[in-house]
């Protein structure tokens, strides 16, 4: 399950990303319009600013911007920033691996085998979706 975080990370970069703006969009109108908590919104923009996939700029007519088009933005790589792993388990994670500690043979494993399927098919999904897709 996505954690709001995630959820709410997705839903403000898919409404900066319909504004299409010449100007930053402000945290406030984006609090107000996805109804999320201003507090909140500040820490998940930030997160999202120093990880590459939003600008910002302070004072008047500051606010947040994409730096990367929407097509170029995929669902797995917001997730992974904002979640963590996107694999259910941690031996079957490719950026995020670690041996499981009750499990002494990863391959005669019917969890781990099973596991692997579902984070390939989750992933395929996952990094075939653009915010591009969240906005048509």
């Amino acid at each position: 399950m996505l954690s709001k975080k995630t959820k709410y990370g997705l839903k403000a970069l898919t409404y900066i990303a319909r504004k299409r703006c010449e100007h930053p969009v402000l945290i406030s109108e984006i609090a107000v319009s996805e109804n999320i908590s201003q507090k909140f919104l500040e820490s998940i923009l930030l997160t999202l600013r120093k990880t590459g996939f939003l600008g910002s700029k302070k004072g008047k007519g500051g606010g947040y911007y994409l730096i990367k088009e929407p097509k170029e933005i995929t669902m797995a790589s917001v997730i992974r920033v904002l979640e963590g792993p996107i694999a259910m388990l941690p031996c079957v994670s490719l950026n995020f691996y670690e041996k499981c500690d009750d499990c002494p043979d990863e391959d005669k494993c019917a969890v781990h085998s099973v596991m692997i399927e579902v984070r390939d098919n989750t992933l395929k999904v996952l990094e075939n979706k653009t915010l591009e897709d969240f906005i048509n």
